[in-house]
């Protein structure tokens, strides 16, 4: 089964890097994945089926209502979900990760199950690592940052017990 992933991944990688494709993913993907998820209770993303894909959960960083947003991960190898604000190249920082700067304490849910984690901003001096553990996942994902004219924020989610009274 591994193999017939990344032979997909191969295969639409380039395709996700087209204007249109971007499109789809910025406004039209969101509300299907939305769809998706409310039909599964959590336990299903499209994404998924490609990628790791989780549901991170963030407190805004304005408004202070609570925010869902999915995306891909790629563990670290010590327990952790590295995550980038690549916005599909688009010209701005995706919300979520205004939200994790403002309030690091967050949750991701994956595969149904909920843990809390703590944001932590990619060190400059890490970036480079980082970006090559994502593209062995996704190949040429820097392409995003590369294209939108800004430096992606990569965070590292690190789970953390919860807190009991």
């Amino acid at each position: 089964m591994t193999g017939l992933v990344d032979a997909l991944r191969a295969v639409l990688a380039p395709m996700t890097r087209t204007p249109w494709f971007r499109w789809f993913a910025r406004t039209g993907l969101p509300p299907v994945e939305r769809f998706v998820s409310r039909i599964s209770r959590g336990r299903v993303q499209l994404t998924a089926f490609l990628v790791p894909s989780l549901v991170l959960h963030t407190v805004g960083a304005k408004s202070g209502e609570p925010r869902d947003a999915p995306l891909m991960y790629t563990a670290d190898g010590r327990g952790r979900a590295l995550v980038a604000g690549t916005n599909w190249a688009g010209a701005r920082h995706p919300a979520w990760t205004t939200n994790l700067l403002a309030h690091p304490d967050a949750a991701i849910t994956v595969r149904g199950r909920r843990m809390p984690v703590r944001a932590i901003p990619v060190p400059d001096d890490e970036r480079d690592a980082a970006w090559a553990i994502m593209e062995a996942q996704w190949p040429d994902y820097r392409e995003y940052e590369r294209d939108s004219g800004r430096t992606a924020r990569l965070f590292i989610l690190q789970p953390v017990r919860p807190q009991t009274d």
